[in-house]
């Protein structure tokens, strides 16, 4: 990669940009605001910075990723796209279905290499947790329970948590999209999922104007019944997933990348890998993105399965908004 581009200044974008100069550290970095404004920050590990998309592809880009609010997705993907450069999206891929379609229409009918970035898949767990599923290690699955807590307030240091995308319902927040990892990798275990009933809330505690508490049951195609809890209130960090099956329990700890097998036996820590530095995720996004620019074998997110999931969150929002 000799010229990458990364669209956002935020948190995430902060990240991307470290992780390519560690991955590629003779790769030109250039730094592009999402707003079309210049930045009042210093913004770090970067060679270049443009205010507009247009001034940032002066020379030939290897590689853009989308870290700009999810209203902003498809104007920004398309924009590179259509100039023939490989794209990667940060979750989600957009904020509504019709934004989606414009993109996976751009990335068909200019043959580019588009991936989304939810790295939880790329979590050792996770493939882990695939692996016991396909051998049907707990037998049939009967129920599963995912949920995930983070307080908002703590997200951004420094910043009115008031005034970030995560509480603006204009760029793409509430927990439904900015916590959509759960839906993602729901989806990825168990197919395509239908929406059964959902409740969305917004807390006194943190007064949004976008739903920072969700309590969604969903239906597998076998039968599964999957409740799904998301929150912007958990003042400790929780992200766990239970799965009851015909033959026992599996119980998935994201946060210490740990899998507990429940049997009659008794309970076993089957896989712990507690001390895994998280950002090796992020790294494994851009190797394996890297293979699917080149042709090779990769477990890129696709275009459909991020699709998808903004789908089933369009469908949570429309039979919620019924109650």
């Amino acid at each position: 990669m000799n010229r990458v581009a990364v669209v956002g200044l935020g948190n995430i974008s902060k990240r991307h940009r470290a992780n390519i100069k560690k991955l590629y550290p003779e790769s030109e970095v250039v730094a592009i605001s999402a707003s079309g404004k210049n930045s009042s920050q210093e913004v770090s590990n970067l060679d270049k910075y443009y205010s507009n998309l247009k001034d940032s592809v002066e020379k030939k880009i290897d590689m853009a990723i989308i870290a700009s609010p999810a209203t902003l997705h498809a104007e920004h993907a398309n924009f590179f796209i259509r100039l023939g450069i490989p794209v990667l999206i940060e979750k989600p891929l957009t904020s509504s279905e019709i934004d989606s379609q414009s993109i996976v229409e751009s990335s068909e009918k200019f043959q580019i290499p588009v991936a989304i970035n939810y790295c939880l898949r790329y979590l050792s767990s996770s493939q882990k947790i695939l692996s016991l599923l396909k051998e049907e290690r707990i037998g049939k699955i009967y129920n599963v329970f995912a949920e995930v807590g983070q307080y908002l307030p703590d997200w951004r240091s420094g910043k009115n948590y008031r005034e970030t995308v995560s509480a603006s319902d204009t760029l793409g927040g509430g927990v439904l999209l900015e916590l959509s990892h759960e839906f993602d990798y729901l989806q990825w275990l168990f197919g395509e999922l239908s929406p059964y009933s959902a409740i969305l809330r917004s807390s006194d505690e943190l007064s949004l104007k976008v739903e920072d508490v969700a309590d969604v049951v969903l239906l597998g195609s076998k039968g599964e019944v999957i409740s799904v809890h998301l929150d912007f209130l958990q003042k400790k960090a929780y992200r766990k997933c239970r799965m009851v099956g015909s033959l026992g329990a599996i119980e998935w700890n994201l946060i210490q990348n740990q899998i507990t097998l429940i049997t009659a036996k008794g309970e076993e820590l089957i896989f712990d890998e507690s001390n895994l530095d998280r950002n090796e995720m992020y790294l494994n996004v851009l190797l394996d993105f890297e293979r699917k620019i080149q042709g090779k074998k990769q477990e890129c997110v696709t275009l459909k399965e991020a699709m998808n999931t903004v789908i089933l969150i369009q469908k949570i929002k429309s039979i919620a908004l019924k109650k």
